[in-house]
């Protein structure tokens, strides 16, 4: 496991650039994501793109700790990017989230 420190942290936005329940969409280097913050205030990154039907998972439905795509309608957990729901069956990548002060920080993880 790779210590915190060793990691290379973007800056993304601030918290309060974020809905309060919701996701938004951010381009860092050549990837582009979703920050996503959940109803425990808690802040997740995923890969944008749903790995079914290849469209913008920023513009699905948040619940719990999951992410709806608006398109077919899999369901993403956002912890592990694994397929809760068909059609989807890969999982998305997920990066680490780090909140200092009210900035919010990814470190990207490369494709598995």
């Amino acid at each position: 496991m790779t210590a915190e420190t060793d990691l290379d942290w973007i800056r993304v936005c601030r918290l309060d650039e974020l809905p309060t329940v919701g996701a938004a969409r951010a381009q860092l280097d050549d990837r582009i994501v979703s920050i996503v913050r959940v109803e425990d205030g808690s802040v997740h990154c995923i890969d944008d793109e749903c790995t079914h039907g290849k469209v913008s998972l920023s513009e699905g439905e948040v619940s719990a700790c999951t992410i709806e795509c608006w398109l077919h309608g899999s369901r993403f957990d956002l912890r592990t990017g694994e397929p809760l729901s068909p059609p989807a069956t890969v999982p998305v990548v997920v990066h680490t989230v780090k909140i200092e002060g009210d900035d919010v920080f990814v470190a990207l993880t490369e494709e598995n």
